[in-house]
């Protein structure tokens, strides 16, 4: 069983950065999409960048320019991370990563708070 174990968050004032990291174990095959998704207080949960085997990226136009996702490969894990620069309160949410092109099980995320 694939698991995702996020770490990373707390909070920050807004324009401060933060680091996320995603552990991921029980790989069968490590070609997948990995992706980071958010869920903001009282609303649902949201994708926010994605990141081929290969290194290709895409981002939600909301964090465009200011979150850079990357992954680190090995032969039945992975890490995955978001470097989130120029946060703003509206990316206060529990951050989660997961596969792109199908959903494994979530893992507990973790929360970011952006606030002055």
């Amino acid at each position: 069983q694939v698991l995702f174990v996020e770490s990373g968050g707390g909070l920050v004032q807004p324009g401060g950065s933060l680091r996320l990291s995603c552990e991921v174990s029980g790989i069968t095959f490590n070609f997948h999409r990995f992706a980071w998704y958010r869920q903001p207080p009282g609303k649902q949960r949201e994708w926010v960048a994605d990141i081929t085997r290969d290194g290709k990226k895409n981002y939600a136009d909301s964090v465009k320019g200011r979150f850079t996702i990357s992954r680190d490969d090995a032969e039945n894990t992975a890490n995955v991370y978001l470097q989130m620069n120029a946060l703003v309160p509206e990316d206060t949410a529990d951050y989660y990563c997961n596969f792109k092109d199908f959903l494994g099980a979530w893992g507990q995320g973790t929360e970011v708070t952006v606030s002055s």
